[in-house]
């Protein structure tokens, strides 16, 4: 069989495109999951295929098209989606954010259900306080978590560009959770992993745990959820405004502690990044 001969995937008609601004929030968190999992599968399979000895066959290469052809289908459908929600222009103006990301945020987060955006680090699993106790059911949302874990990695990717807000707060986190690291900042959390944790004597993770350092790793990471926690402390700052038509509350460390910085947000511009 030929490889003429296979029909291609459908794209999204006129009236199909205009019915992804009706999708509903279980919907599109349905078509962001699929998104992510053809994703992985078509990356699964490009690199099966070039672990191959001999020239792929036709019928691969076809399909490996038709995966790319149907994800970006359904990013356009995500994207008119965010477009049609009062939100969305504003989350995909932010470098870095693109429509899957945002239509993911969309879909998951109740503004109605978010006093103060404690409540979205809460529920997104970034409140270091909140624990998952043996017997309990999980005290976060593990598809936004991941969400916001990749946000976190492309604020990451893009932190050279200079349009790239949140990436430039990551490199800024870095920079000061690697000086605190290497002046003993964090040797007692070091010491709490080496009791709770166990690793093998010849990882490079022990042995910057027992010289009382975090591994770069989590430096690193800690990095990426500092800029995310802002991020989303803008998001939730715009996002109740636009609903409730007043400002969002004073985030707490600033009202009750005595806190004074408080990082303005960037003024986004539409700026549409691949997932």
């Amino acid at each position: 069989m030929s490889e003429s001969s296979f029909e291609p995937v459908q794209r999204l008609t006129r009236d199909l495109a205009t019915a992804a601004r009706t999708l509903s929030d279980d919907e599109a968190r349905y078509l962001v999951d699929a998104y992510y999992q053809m994703q992985d599968d078509r990356k699964r399979a490009h690199n099966q295929v070039r672990a191959m000895d001999a020239e792929p066959h036709a019928t691969l290469a076809w399909f490996a098209a038709q995966s790319e052809t149907l994800e970006n289908q359904i990013k356009r459908a995500l994207d008119i989606y965010t477009d049609a929600h009062p939100i969305g222009t504003w989350l995909k103006g932010v470098y870095g954010i693109g429509p899957v990301i945002a239509a993911g945020l969309l879909a998951h987060i109740d503004i109605t259900r978010a006093p103060t955006a404690g409540h979205i680090w809460r529920y997104a699993g970034l409140d270091p306080t909140s624990k998952w106790e043996k017997g309990t059911k999980r005290p976060w949302n593990a598809a936004l978590k991941t969400l916001c874990w990749k946000a976190g990695q492309s604020f990451m990717k893009f932190s050279n560009h200079d349009d790239c807000f949140y990436g430039h707060l990551y490199r800024e986190r870095k920079a000061y959770e690697q000086e605190r690291n290497d002046a003993g900042g964090n040797a007692a959390a070091a010491a709490r992993i080496l009791e709770t944790k166990k690793f093998r004597a010849d990882t490079d993770a022990i042995k910057h745990l027992q010289a009382g350092h975090l591994p770069p790793a989590q430096i690193d990471a800690r990095a990426r959820r500092y800029a995310v926690k802002i991020f989303l402390s803008h998001l939730h700052g715009y996002w109740y405004e636009q609903h409730f038509g007043k400002p969002a509350p004073v985030p707490f460390p600033i009202s009750h502690l005595g806190h004074a910085h408080m990082i303005a947000p960037p003024m986004a511009e539409p700026r549409h990044v691949h997932d």
